[in-house]
């Protein structure tokens, strides 16, 4: 039975970065700030982030970039490459400013976190809430939007009225009164949580908007529609049923990207599936896991016709949960081995670690020499000095030793990694 019981000493904040990857560009290159921008994907394929110059244009999101090259360059539109480890970056300093003002933070994705505070009627939450906008502002030079509400749904609602307010971008939902008139105004659709397809079955039975839902019997929605929509139901009536998820743990770990240029032989996807394997093995230890099946997969482009198609997949696994990337490495190799077919173009290929346990849950094995200690002792010390000293500073030869080979992602319009790497700080004469 879910507990309506209102947790009334609580209130939660949903703050957004604004544009983010747009954002990050424009803090160290000032001379952006009101300037049109874009930020491409992968291989600069599409368009993954606008300035709201740009999106005045009429430029749509996703869109392919080369279907807008010319208008791009004709509006003066200035173009980058995505900086992943910058955006990384600039996120890890917002989300630890974040924790300035409270320990409770759950990082949502890369530019949004939810923040939950001890509630309190003598507060003036918007002071404090443009106390910490500001903060952030001054200590990383990202513009952020915050939506206070008493649950993570209305949170989410808040925020994304905040986004639309010109002058401050802070928006209060804590009142019910405020709640009941704003939640009138929001599709069943745009709920946090609620898809089309759910949307479209809430509509069959009456439910259009935000606030229907809230006026609808639990118990109903619950029996017809299951414990996730009843949940959401309490939420938009502001008892809070979905407290912060700190632990952020993933079960499984997936790195894979299309190639800069088609592969053709062997040894260049064994580098670049060999790196994609080692960026896969950064974040299992990253979040205190250890794997115990790798997937390693090939696959040709399925929009040329006019080329052989293939595509191929295999799973392996270890007798005891693994975290060492030079094992895991040797894995993939084997893997690759039996899955490669001469004759093919290469498009795309990744790795994904499966099964991943707790690096405390591994069961010593009387016939496995293996030695945890001295392993984890061992990647500790590698991921400390690339995390001081940048991404790439110790590597495996596996990966290659070429950092411009074809099959490497295309980033023509890669601006500096401002915050990672030494060598690429402007020079000031």
């Amino acid at each position: 039975m879910l507990s309506t019981k209102c947790n009334d000493k609580n209130i939660f904040a949903l703050v957004d970065c604004n544009n983010f990857y747009v954002s990050c560009e424009r803090v160290f290159n000032p001379s952006l700030v009101n300037q049109p921008i874009v930020v491409l994907s992968n291989n600069d394929g599409c368009i993954i982030a606008r300035s709201n110059e740009v999106k005045a244009l009429g430029i749509p999101m996703g869109a392919p970039f080369h279907h807008y090259r010319h208008t791009l360059l004709q509006k003066g539109v200035q173009i980058y490459s995505s900086n992943y480890q910058l955006y990384g970056d600039m996120s890890g300093r917002v989300m630890d400013s974040l924790r300035i003002f409270s320990p409770d933070v759950e990082v949502y994705s890369i530019d949004e976190a939810f923040v939950k505070f001890k509630y309190s009627n003598t507060r003036n939450y918007y002071e404090y809430l443009k106390t910490i906008k500001n903060s952030i502002f001054q200590w990383t030079g990202i513009p952020v939007s915050i939506g206070l509400a008493p649950t993570k749904t209305l949170a989410k609602i808040a925020n994304s009225l905040a986004k639309k307010s010109k002058i401050d971008c802070i928006y209060d939902l804590s009142s019910p009164s405020t709640q009941i008139e704003v939640l009138e105004n929001i599709q069943v659709e745009s709920i946090w949580g609620i898809s089309r397809r759910w949307g479209a079955k809430l509509r069959l039975i009456g439910i259009g908007n935000a606030l229907q839902l809230r006026n609808a019997s639990p118990q109903k929605i619950r029996k017809y529609l299951g414990v996730v929509l009843e949940r959401i139901v309490y939420e938009l009536r502001g008892v809070s049923c979905l407290d912060l998820d700190q632990m952020q743990s993933r079960k499984n770990i997936m790195v894979s990207r299309s190639f800069g240029n088609p592969i053709n032989n062997l040894t260049d996807l064994e580098q670049a599936i060999s790196l994609y394997a080692v960026r896969a093995c950064e974040k299992m230890r990253l979040q205190g896991s250890r794997t115990q099946t790798v997937y390693t997969f090939l696959r040709t482009n399925s929009f040329s016709k006019k080329n052989k198609q293939y595509s191929a997949g295999i799973m392996s696994g270890f007798s005891n949960p693994c975290s060492d990337t030079g094992h895991i490495l040797n894995l993939v190799k084997r893997n690759l081995s039996q899955i490669y077919e001469e004759g093919y173009l290469y498009h795309k290929g990744g790795v994904m670690l499966v099964d991943l346990v707790p690096n405390n849950m591994h069961q010593k094995n009387l016939f496995e020499g293996y030695n945890y200690q001295r392993s984890d002792a061992r990647m500790l010390a590698v991921d400390r000095i690339n995390q001081k000293f940048g991404p790439g500073t110790l590597f495996y030869a596996a990966a290659g030793l070429k950092k411009d080979g074809d099959w490497q992602s295309r980033t023509h319009h890669l601006s500096p990694r401002y915050t990672t790497k030494w060598g690429e700080l402007p020079h000031v004469n």
